[in-house]
């Protein structure tokens, strides 16, 4: 019970349920299990980023350039449709997979291969992709009227009663979940982290392991480019500007160290829906914009102060047995 209360999954979890009664004592429709479904819609795209997010920073990098790969993914598979409607949407939802999984492996190999720093690289890609999304479109837009139909209306679609959309971010989640805990490369992700020296001696590649983290985080912000087109039903050099903090905020929040080594797929994925609750509170009971990013602001601050206090408490344990 002690480890239990101790978790910091558990206090996030119990302060979006705080958030949710105090709104809804005012607004009683605030949680009517339709708003709920709708705040955890619009928020699907957030986590799936956030578990990409969070693979890279658990080996002590970071990918300043998932919006815009979103951005560039999403841009490069409308003006596909656009221009060939007949093409099977599963089809393009691969080939945007494909795209942003190159577009990470190219930050993978410059920070494995070329030893430059994860910040360095990742910013220079982030300019370098916005400004392809300018420079195959011309700048100019790809709206509504030029996707196809089935372009745009099959995540609106609903499964068991759920949305299309949030049964991408239930399977994304379940796969990284079975990754982080299943497999050898997900328990490397967090032994570089832990210690990147000790994780040599192990017989671990710590370049390439980033590099398969870079794949990652590039290969599910392709996916989420296609749903953010098809979701707002436009593509522009604007999509998801400056969305690359909010996606580093939802890790911070969900427990993810910057340091390293230290994260869980439940910790980013409450950090996102407490992000998503948040802003859908504040709007409600009357906030002002301002406010609404002050407020987004001071609880990224705490998150930070509270997780360099546990951090310096204790350190992740990967291993049940130190002989294991």
């Amino acid at each position: 019970m002690n480890r239990l209360l101790r978790t910091r999954e558990l206090w996030l979890a119990l302060a979006i349920l705080a958030v949710l009664v105090l709104v809804t004592i005012r607004f009683p429709r605030f949680a009517q299990p339709g708003n709920l479904l709708t705040i955890f819609n619009d928020t699907s795209i957030l986590m799936m980023l956030a578990l990409g997010q969070m693979a890279v920073i658990l080996t002590r990098s970071i990918d300043l350039s998932m919006a815009s790969n979103l951005a560039l993914t999403g841009m490069i598979v409308a003006m596909a449709n656009a221009a060939f409607p007949m093409v099977p949407i599963p089809l393009l939802i691969a080939a945007s997979i494909a795209i942003g999984a190159g577009l990470g492996a190219f930050n993978g190999v410059l920070v494995w291969k070329l030893d430059i720093p994860p910040i360095v690289v990742t910013l220079g890609t982030l300019t370098i992709f916005r400004g392809l999304v300018f420079v195959i479109s011309g700048g100019a837009w790809v709206n509504a009227a030029q996707m196809s139909p089935d372009f745009i209306q099959l995540q609106r679609g609903a499964f068991l009663g759920l949305p299309i959309l949030s049964w991408f971010a239930i399977v994304v989640a379940a796969l990284v979940f079975v990754l982080m805990t299943r497999t050898p490369q997900g328990r490397a992700f967090y032994a570089i982290g832990v210690n990147p020296t000790a994780s040599v001696y192990t017989g671990i590649n710590v370049g390439q392991t980033k590099f398969w983290a870079f794949v990652l985080s590039g290969a599910i912000s392709g996916l989420c480019g296609y749903l953010w087109i098809s979701r707002y039903v436009i593509a522009s050099v604007e999509v998801a500007s400056g969305y690359e903090l909010t996606i580093i905020a939802a890790c911070v929040i969900g427990g993810v160290s910057i340091a390293g080594g230290i994260g869980t797929v439940a910790g980013a994925l409450l950090g996102a829906l407490f992000l998503g609750v948040v802003n859908n509170a504040l709007p409600v009971i009357g906030v002002s914009p301002f406010w609404q990013m002050a407020i987004s602001g001071a609880a990224i601050l705490i998150a930070v102060v509270l997780n360099a206090r546990g951090e310096t408490r204790k350190g992740r344990v990967i291993l049940k047995r130190a002989s294991a």
